[in-house]
Order: C-alpha cells, then structure tokens, then sequence
C-alpha cells in the first residue's frame, strides 16, 4: 500500500470514528437543558442589560480582572446567582476554557 493510499485510510478512519462519536446516543444526554445551567434557578431581572466587560485572557492579574468585573455588577452585587451566572461572560480563551 503506497504512501498517499495509507494516509487516505487514516483520514477515513479517523473521519468514521469522530461520525460515530457524534452519533453516538442520538440526543448526547442533554435531555434536560436545565440540568447544564451552572446556576439553578437563577432570575434575571426585567430590562437587565449584561455590562460589556474587559474579557480577560489569562494572561494578565486575576484579581484586576474580579476588581473590574464587581465593579461594572456593582449594582447586582448582592444577588450572587447572577454575578455567577454571568461571570463567564467576562472571559475569553484558555480563561474561559
């Protein structure tokens, strides 16, 4: 078997086990949406308007970043489900990862 011929199998191969892997179980557990929430029951209020924040990388002072994070949630800062809620909005990359 040539080269190229040995590569193109793989690839195949490879292609069929990621097909499988994403057909796998039909529905992926997710059945219940609500059970991915990191935050149950959480209520947002009326009209609330996410502050666009400074995402953060990783690469900078963690503690800078929660500064300027409770600073722009000042007025929701009492109401921790949404400070937790929305948190992840606030970074991008391996931070996020």
């Amino acid at each position: 078997m040539s080269h190229d011929a040995k590569e193109a199998k793989n690839r195949l191969e490879f292609l069929e086990e990621r097909l499988r892997a994403i057909e796998a179980g039909g529905n992926f557990g997710y059945e219940n949406a609500a059970s991915l929430c990191l935050v149950p029951n959480i209520v947002i209020p009326a009209k609330f308007e996410v502050p666009k924040f400074e995402k953060y990388k990783g690469a900078s002072c963690p503690r800078n970043h929660l500064t300027m994070y409770c600073r722009k949630m000042a007025t929701h800062a009492a109401d921790k489900k949404l400070l937790i809620h929305l948190f992840h909005d606030s970074l991008v990359g391996t931070a996020l990862s």
